[in-house]
Protein backbone atom coordinates (compact mmCIF):
# COMPACT_ATOMS: atom_id res chain seq x y z
CA UNK A 1 0.00 0.00 0.00
CA UNK A 2 2.39 2.71 -1.24
CA UNK A 3 2.11 6.43 -0.74
CA UNK A 4 1.57 8.71 2.21
CA UNK A 5 -0.92 8.14 4.96
CA UNK A 6 -4.13 10.06 4.33
CA UNK A 7 -6.69 10.10 7.13
CA UNK A 8 -10.31 11.04 6.59
CA UNK A 9 -11.47 9.96 10.08
CA UNK A 10 -10.18 12.33 12.75
CA UNK A 11 -10.45 9.61 15.41
CA UNK A 12 -7.59 7.79 13.73
CA UNK A 13 -5.07 10.62 13.99
CA UNK A 14 -3.92 9.98 17.59
CA UNK A 15 -3.97 6.22 16.91
CA UNK A 16 -1.75 6.71 13.87
CA UNK A 17 0.67 8.69 16.02
CA UNK A 18 0.92 5.84 18.48
CA UNK A 19 1.34 3.23 15.73
CA UNK A 20 4.13 5.20 14.04
CA UNK A 21 5.82 5.69 17.41
CA UNK A 22 5.69 1.96 18.10
CA UNK A 23 3.41 2.33 21.11
CA UNK A 24 0.88 -0.25 22.28
CA UNK A 25 -2.72 0.47 21.38
CA UNK A 26 -5.55 0.33 23.91
CA UNK A 27 -8.91 -1.41 23.75
CA UNK A 28 -10.49 1.97 23.00
CA UNK A 29 -8.08 2.36 20.08
CA UNK A 30 -9.08 -1.06 18.80
CA UNK A 31 -12.77 -0.17 18.99
CA UNK A 32 -12.17 3.07 17.10
CA UNK A 33 -10.33 1.13 14.38
CA UNK A 34 -13.21 -1.34 13.99
CA UNK A 35 -15.78 1.47 13.92
CA UNK A 36 -13.90 3.63 11.43
CA UNK A 37 -15.00 3.75 7.80
CA UNK A 38 -11.55 4.93 6.72
CA UNK A 39 -10.49 1.45 5.64
CA UNK A 40 -7.51 2.62 3.61
CA UNK A 41 -6.01 4.48 6.56
CA UNK A 42 -6.49 1.48 8.86
CA UNK A 43 -4.94 -0.74 6.19
CA UNK A 44 -2.05 1.66 5.65
CA UNK A 45 -1.20 1.56 9.35
CA UNK A 46 -1.41 -2.23 9.49
CA UNK A 47 0.76 -2.54 6.39
CA UNK A 48 3.31 -0.17 7.95
CA UNK A 49 3.63 -2.50 10.94
CA UNK A 50 3.68 -5.57 8.73
CA UNK A 51 6.46 -4.26 6.48
CA UNK A 52 8.46 -2.98 9.42
CA UNK A 53 8.46 -6.50 10.82
CA UNK A 54 8.51 -8.70 7.70
CA UNK A 55 9.44 -6.48 4.78
CA UNK A 56 7.99 -7.80 1.53
CA UNK A 57 8.02 -11.48 2.50
CA UNK A 58 4.84 -13.57 2.58
CA UNK A 59 4.95 -17.10 3.98
CA UNK A 60 3.12 -20.27 3.02
CA UNK A 61 3.63 -23.95 3.77
CA UNK A 62 2.96 -27.37 2.30
CA UNK A 63 0.56 -29.00 4.72
CA UNK A 64 -2.11 -31.66 4.81
CA UNK A 65 -5.34 -31.38 6.80
CA UNK A 66 -6.50 -34.59 8.46
CA UNK A 67 -9.90 -34.78 10.20
CA UNK A 68 -10.08 -38.18 11.94
CA UNK A 69 -13.82 -37.96 12.62
CA UNK A 70 -16.73 -35.59 12.12
CA UNK A 71 -18.82 -37.25 14.85
CA UNK A 72 -19.28 -34.69 17.61
CA UNK A 73 -21.31 -34.36 20.79
CA UNK A 74 -21.13 -30.56 20.91
CA UNK A 75 -23.73 -29.66 18.24
CA UNK A 76 -22.58 -26.03 18.08
CA UNK A 77 -24.80 -23.66 16.14
CA UNK A 78 -21.77 -22.26 14.34
CA UNK A 79 -20.73 -25.63 12.90
CA UNK A 80 -21.71 -27.48 9.73
CA UNK A 81 -19.01 -30.14 10.12
CA UNK A 82 -20.09 -32.10 13.20
CA UNK A 83 -22.51 -35.03 12.93
CA UNK A 84 -24.38 -37.34 15.25
CA UNK A 85 -22.94 -40.85 14.93
CA UNK A 86 -26.04 -42.35 13.30
CA UNK A 87 -26.73 -39.82 10.53
CA UNK A 88 -25.72 -39.97 6.85
CA UNK A 89 -22.27 -38.53 6.28
CA UNK A 90 -20.92 -39.36 9.74
CA UNK A 91 -17.48 -40.99 9.61
CA UNK A 92 -14.61 -42.13 11.79
CA UNK A 93 -11.43 -43.18 10.04
CA UNK A 94 -9.53 -46.31 10.92
CA UNK A 95 -5.95 -45.56 11.88
CA UNK A 96 -4.66 -47.25 8.71
CA UNK A 97 -6.81 -44.90 6.61
CA UNK A 98 -5.31 -41.90 8.40
CA UNK A 99 -1.81 -43.23 7.77
CA UNK A 100 -2.67 -43.69 4.10
CA UNK A 101 -3.82 -40.07 3.81
CA UNK A 102 -0.72 -38.92 5.63
CA UNK A 103 1.46 -40.88 3.21
CA UNK A 104 -0.25 -39.06 0.33
CA UNK A 105 0.63 -35.78 2.01
CA UNK A 106 4.21 -36.94 2.43
CA UNK A 107 4.42 -37.72 -1.30
CA UNK A 108 3.34 -34.12 -1.97
CA UNK A 109 6.17 -32.82 0.21
CA UNK A 110 4.11 -31.91 3.28
CA UNK A 111 6.09 -30.62 6.24
CA UNK A 112 3.03 -30.42 8.50
CA UNK A 113 -0.05 -32.50 9.31
CA UNK A 114 -2.88 -30.36 10.69
CA UNK A 115 -5.13 -32.67 12.71
CA UNK A 116 -8.49 -31.66 14.19
CA UNK A 117 -11.87 -33.36 14.42
CA UNK A 118 -15.12 -33.78 16.29
CA UNK A 119 -15.67 -34.69 19.93
CA UNK A 120 -16.59 -38.35 19.41
CA UNK A 121 -18.74 -39.85 22.20
CA UNK A 122 -17.23 -43.36 21.93
CA UNK A 123 -13.57 -42.99 21.00
CA UNK A 124 -11.21 -43.24 24.00
CA UNK A 125 -8.27 -40.91 24.49
CA UNK A 126 -6.04 -43.88 23.60
CA UNK A 127 -7.32 -43.73 19.99
CA UNK A 128 -5.88 -40.23 19.57
CA UNK A 129 -2.60 -41.11 21.26
CA UNK A 130 -2.27 -44.18 19.02
CA UNK A 131 -2.99 -42.00 15.99
CA UNK A 132 -0.20 -39.58 16.92
CA UNK A 133 2.30 -42.31 17.80
CA UNK A 134 1.63 -44.06 14.51
CA UNK A 135 2.11 -40.87 12.51
CA UNK A 136 5.27 -39.92 14.38
CA UNK A 137 6.78 -43.38 13.95
CA UNK A 138 5.96 -43.50 10.24
CA UNK A 139 6.72 -39.87 9.37
CA UNK A 140 9.12 -38.57 12.05
CA UNK A 141 10.19 -35.48 10.11
CA UNK A 142 6.65 -34.15 9.64
CA UNK A 143 5.45 -31.63 12.22
CA UNK A 144 2.26 -32.79 13.96
CA UNK A 145 0.01 -29.83 14.71
CA UNK A 146 -2.82 -31.62 16.42
CA UNK A 147 -5.95 -31.05 18.52
CA UNK A 148 -7.51 -27.75 19.50
CA UNK A 149 -7.92 -26.51 23.08
CA UNK A 150 -11.54 -27.67 22.84
CA UNK A 151 -10.44 -31.20 21.98
CA UNK A 152 -7.85 -31.17 24.77
CA UNK A 153 -10.53 -30.16 27.27
CA UNK A 154 -12.76 -32.99 26.04
CA UNK A 155 -9.96 -35.58 26.20
CA UNK A 156 -9.17 -34.51 29.77
CA UNK A 157 -12.80 -35.01 30.74
CA UNK A 158 -13.29 -38.43 29.15
CA UNK A 159 -9.94 -39.72 30.46
CA UNK A 160 -10.40 -38.15 33.91
CA UNK A 161 -6.99 -36.55 33.69
CA UNK A 162 -5.87 -33.02 34.41
CA UNK A 163 -5.37 -30.64 31.52
CA UNK A 164 -1.64 -30.67 32.17
CA UNK A 165 -1.39 -34.47 32.21
CA UNK A 166 -3.51 -34.69 29.05
CA UNK A 167 -1.19 -32.31 27.25
CA UNK A 168 1.88 -34.13 28.56
CA UNK A 169 0.49 -37.42 27.22
CA UNK A 170 -0.10 -35.79 23.84
CA UNK A 171 3.41 -34.37 23.80
CA UNK A 172 4.91 -37.70 24.78
CA UNK A 173 3.00 -39.38 21.94
CA UNK A 174 4.48 -36.94 19.42
CA UNK A 175 2.33 -33.81 19.20
CA UNK A 176 4.60 -30.91 18.25
CA UNK A 177 2.17 -27.98 18.50
CA UNK A 178 -1.53 -27.17 18.76
CA UNK A 179 -3.76 -25.43 16.20
CA UNK A 180 -5.74 -22.40 17.30
CA UNK A 181 -9.31 -23.45 16.57
CA UNK A 182 -12.23 -23.34 18.97
CA UNK A 183 -11.43 -19.91 20.37
CA UNK A 184 -14.38 -18.40 18.45
CA UNK A 185 -15.19 -15.30 20.56
CA UNK A 186 -14.25 -15.50 24.23
CA UNK A 187 -17.14 -13.44 25.62
CA UNK A 188 -19.68 -15.63 27.52
CA UNK A 189 -22.66 -13.93 25.85
CA UNK A 190 -21.48 -14.99 22.41
CA UNK A 191 -20.39 -18.51 23.39
CA UNK A 192 -23.79 -19.18 24.93
CA UNK A 193 -25.36 -18.53 21.54
CA UNK A 194 -22.91 -20.09 19.10
CA UNK A 195 -21.04 -22.84 21.00
CA UNK A 196 -22.65 -23.40 24.38
CA UNK A 197 -21.21 -26.92 24.83
CA UNK A 198 -17.58 -26.06 24.17
CA UNK A 199 -15.05 -25.11 26.83
CA UNK A 200 -15.42 -21.53 28.03
CA UNK A 201 -13.27 -18.76 26.66
CA UNK A 202 -11.35 -18.63 29.93
CA UNK A 203 -10.75 -22.38 29.85
CA UNK A 204 -9.53 -22.11 26.24
CA UNK A 205 -6.97 -19.55 27.38
CA UNK A 206 -5.97 -21.65 30.40
CA UNK A 207 -5.40 -24.71 28.22
CA UNK A 208 -3.27 -22.59 25.88
CA UNK A 209 -1.24 -21.27 28.81
CA UNK A 210 -0.68 -24.79 30.11
CA UNK A 211 0.37 -26.03 26.67
CA UNK A 212 2.86 -23.20 26.34
CA UNK A 213 4.24 -23.89 29.83
CA UNK A 214 5.12 -27.49 28.92
CA UNK A 215 6.71 -26.51 25.62
CA UNK A 216 3.82 -26.96 23.18
CA UNK A 217 3.38 -23.77 21.12
CA UNK A 218 0.04 -23.07 19.50
CA UNK A 219 -1.81 -20.82 17.13
CA UNK A 220 -4.76 -18.63 18.07
CA UNK A 221 -7.93 -17.74 16.19
CA UNK A 222 -11.01 -15.54 16.30
CA UNK A 223 -14.23 -16.42 14.49
CA UNK A 224 -15.91 -13.20 13.40
CA UNK A 225 -18.94 -12.12 11.42
CA UNK A 226 -21.82 -13.74 13.33
CA UNK A 227 -23.45 -12.35 16.52
CA UNK A 228 -20.45 -10.65 18.12
CA UNK A 229 -20.07 -6.90 18.60
CA UNK A 230 -16.97 -4.84 17.80
CA UNK A 231 -16.40 -4.53 21.57
CA UNK A 232 -16.39 -8.32 21.90
CA UNK A 233 -13.91 -8.68 19.06
CA UNK A 234 -11.60 -6.20 20.77
CA UNK A 235 -11.98 -7.98 24.12
CA UNK A 236 -11.00 -11.24 22.43
CA UNK A 237 -7.88 -9.73 20.89
CA UNK A 238 -6.84 -8.01 24.11
CA UNK A 239 -7.16 -11.28 26.05
CA UNK A 240 -5.00 -13.05 23.48
CA UNK A 241 -2.43 -10.26 23.72
CA UNK A 242 -2.37 -10.53 27.50
CA UNK A 243 -1.85 -14.29 27.35
CA UNK A 244 0.95 -13.84 24.83
CA UNK A 245 2.61 -11.35 27.19
CA UNK A 246 2.66 -14.14 29.80
CA UNK A 247 3.69 -17.17 27.74
CA UNK A 248 5.07 -16.03 24.36
CA UNK A 249 3.71 -19.35 23.09
CA UNK A 250 1.40 -18.24 20.27
CA UNK A 251 3.03 -18.60 16.85
CA UNK A 252 0.37 -17.22 14.51
CA UNK A 253 -2.99 -15.47 14.77
CA UNK A 254 -5.68 -16.44 12.25
CA UNK A 255 -8.90 -14.42 11.94
CA UNK A 256 -11.56 -16.83 10.70
CA UNK A 257 -14.44 -15.51 8.61
CA UNK A 258 -17.74 -17.12 9.61
CA UNK A 259 -19.56 -19.12 6.93
CA UNK A 260 -23.23 -19.40 7.95
CA UNK A 261 -24.48 -21.82 5.28
CA UNK A 262 -25.64 -25.21 6.61
CA UNK A 263 -25.22 -24.10 10.24
CA UNK A 264 -27.73 -23.26 12.95
CA UNK A 265 -26.99 -19.61 12.17
CA UNK A 266 -27.77 -19.82 8.46
CA UNK A 267 -30.06 -16.80 8.72
CA UNK A 268 -27.06 -14.53 9.31
CA UNK A 269 -25.43 -12.79 6.34
CA UNK A 270 -21.81 -13.49 7.29
CA UNK A 271 -18.95 -11.00 7.06
CA UNK A 272 -18.30 -8.73 4.09
CA UNK A 273 -15.00 -8.14 2.32
CA UNK A 274 -14.66 -4.92 4.31
CA UNK A 275 -15.06 -6.93 7.54
CA UNK A 276 -12.39 -9.35 6.38
CA UNK A 277 -9.80 -6.70 5.55
CA UNK A 278 -10.54 -4.56 8.59
CA UNK A 279 -10.29 -7.55 10.93
CA UNK A 280 -6.92 -8.55 9.48
CA UNK A 281 -5.68 -4.97 9.85
CA UNK A 282 -6.94 -4.39 13.39
CA UNK A 283 -5.51 -7.75 14.46
CA UNK A 284 -2.09 -6.71 13.20
CA UNK A 285 -2.31 -3.38 15.04
CA UNK A 286 -3.61 -4.68 18.38
CA UNK A 287 -1.60 -7.91 18.54
CA UNK A 288 1.78 -6.24 18.72
CA UNK A 289 3.35 -9.32 20.36
CA UNK A 290 2.27 -11.77 17.61
CA UNK A 291 4.84 -12.14 14.86
CA UNK A 292 2.52 -13.59 12.25
CA UNK A 293 -1.01 -12.77 11.05
CA UNK A 294 -2.49 -15.27 8.62
CA UNK A 295 -4.92 -14.57 5.78
CA UNK A 296 -6.49 -18.03 5.60
CA UNK A 297 -7.32 -18.26 1.90
CA UNK A 298 -9.75 -21.16 2.40
CA UNK A 299 -12.18 -18.91 4.28
CA UNK A 300 -11.38 -15.52 2.79
CA UNK A 301 -11.13 -16.65 -0.86
CA UNK A 302 -7.77 -16.34 -2.61
CA UNK A 303 -8.72 -12.88 -3.96
CA UNK A 304 -9.45 -11.35 -0.55
CA UNK A 305 -6.41 -13.12 0.91
CA UNK A 306 -4.23 -11.45 -1.71
CA UNK A 307 -5.52 -8.00 -0.76
CA UNK A 308 -5.06 -8.86 2.92
CA UNK A 309 -1.32 -9.06 2.23
CA UNK A 310 -1.48 -5.24 1.97
CA UNK A 311 -3.62 -4.98 5.14
CA UNK A 312 -1.30 -6.55 7.69
CA UNK A 313 -1.21 -10.27 6.83
CA UNK A 314 2.14 -11.93 6.14
CA UNK A 315 1.01 -15.55 5.67
CA UNK A 316 -1.51 -17.30 3.37
CA UNK A 317 -1.52 -20.70 5.15
CA UNK A 318 -0.69 -23.64 2.90
CA UNK A 319 -1.67 -26.19 0.30
CA UNK A 320 -4.20 -27.68 2.82
CA UNK A 321 -5.75 -30.56 0.75
CA UNK A 322 -9.18 -31.97 1.67
CA UNK A 323 -10.41 -29.12 3.86
CA UNK A 324 -13.81 -30.23 5.18
CA UNK A 325 -14.82 -28.01 8.09
CA UNK A 326 -15.42 -24.76 6.21
CA UNK A 327 -16.51 -26.39 2.97
CA UNK A 328 -19.30 -28.14 4.87
CA UNK A 329 -20.30 -24.61 5.90
CA UNK A 330 -20.60 -23.46 2.32
CA UNK A 331 -17.09 -22.32 1.42
CA UNK A 332 -16.77 -22.25 -2.36
CA UNK A 333 -12.99 -21.98 -2.45
CA UNK A 334 -10.85 -24.92 -3.62
CA UNK A 335 -9.85 -27.52 -1.04
CA UNK A 336 -6.31 -27.46 -2.35
CA UNK A 337 -3.82 -25.04 -3.89
CA UNK A 338 -0.44 -26.10 -5.24
CA UNK A 339 2.84 -24.50 -4.28
CA UNK A 340 2.94 -22.86 -7.72
CA UNK A 341 -0.56 -21.43 -7.30
CA UNK A 342 0.23 -20.02 -3.86
CA UNK A 343 3.43 -18.44 -5.13
CA UNK A 344 1.57 -16.95 -8.10
CA UNK A 345 -1.01 -15.38 -5.77
CA UNK A 346 1.71 -13.93 -3.55
CA UNK A 347 3.77 -12.53 -6.42
CA UNK A 348 0.66 -11.01 -8.06
CA UNK A 349 0.07 -9.17 -4.78
CA UNK A 350 3.54 -7.64 -5.05
CA UNK A 351 5.03 -9.81 -2.33
CA UNK A 352 7.91 -12.29 -2.20
CA UNK A 353 6.84 -15.90 -1.47
CA UNK A 354 8.82 -17.90 1.08
CA UNK A 355 7.91 -21.48 1.89
CA UNK A 356 8.15 -22.15 5.62
CA UNK A 357 7.78 -24.96 8.08
CA UNK A 358 5.38 -24.73 11.02
CA UNK A 359 7.84 -22.66 13.09
CA UNK A 360 8.55 -20.28 10.17
CA UNK A 361 11.93 -21.65 9.25
CA UNK A 362 12.42 -21.31 5.48
CA UNK A 363 12.20 -24.54 3.46
CA UNK A 364 14.79 -24.89 0.69
CA UNK A 365 13.25 -27.06 -2.04
CA UNK A 366 16.32 -26.77 -4.27
CA UNK A 367 18.52 -28.54 -1.75
CA UNK A 368 15.80 -30.99 -0.77
CA UNK A 369 12.73 -30.96 -3.05
CA UNK A 370 10.68 -33.01 -0.56
CA UNK A 371 12.20 -32.54 2.89
CA UNK A 372 9.75 -34.91 4.55
CA UNK A 373 10.38 -37.80 2.16
CA UNK A 374 13.45 -38.87 4.08
CA UNK A 375 11.04 -39.98 6.77
CA UNK A 376 9.62 -42.68 4.50
CA UNK A 377 12.78 -44.75 4.77
CA UNK A 378 12.47 -44.62 8.56
CA UNK A 379 8.92 -45.98 8.60
CA UNK A 380 8.29 -48.63 11.20
CA UNK A 381 5.98 -51.50 10.32
CA UNK A 382 5.98 -52.94 13.82
CA UNK A 383 3.66 -50.36 15.37
CA UNK A 384 0.94 -52.02 17.44
CA UNK A 385 -1.80 -49.64 18.60
CA UNK A 386 -2.76 -49.63 22.24
CA UNK A 387 -6.40 -50.01 21.22
CA UNK A 388 -7.84 -52.27 18.57
CA UNK A 389 -10.64 -49.77 17.89
CA UNK A 390 -10.34 -48.92 14.18
CA UNK A 391 -13.76 -47.75 13.05
CA UNK A 392 -14.52 -46.91 9.47
CA UNK A 393 -18.13 -45.76 9.39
Amino acid sequence: MPGKLRITDARLEPIAGRVLAGQRLSADDGLALFQSHDLLAVGWLANHVREKRHGNVTYYNVNRHINPTNVCVAHCKLCAFGRSPDVPGAYTFALDEIYHRAAQGLAEGATEFHIVGGLHPDLPFAYYLDLIRGLKQRFPQVHLKAFTMVEVGYYARISRMSIRDTLLAMKDAGVDSLPGGGAEIFHPRVRKIICDHKVSGQMWLQIARTAHEIGLPSNATMLYGHVETPEERVDHLIQLRGTQDQTHGFVTFIPLAFHPANTGLAHLPGPTGIDDLKTIAVSRLLLDNFDHIKAYWVMLTPRIAQIALQFGANDLDGTVVEEKIYHDAGATTPEHLTRAELERLIRAAGRVPVERDTRYNPVDREKNPFPAKAAASQRTDTFIPETSLTLNI
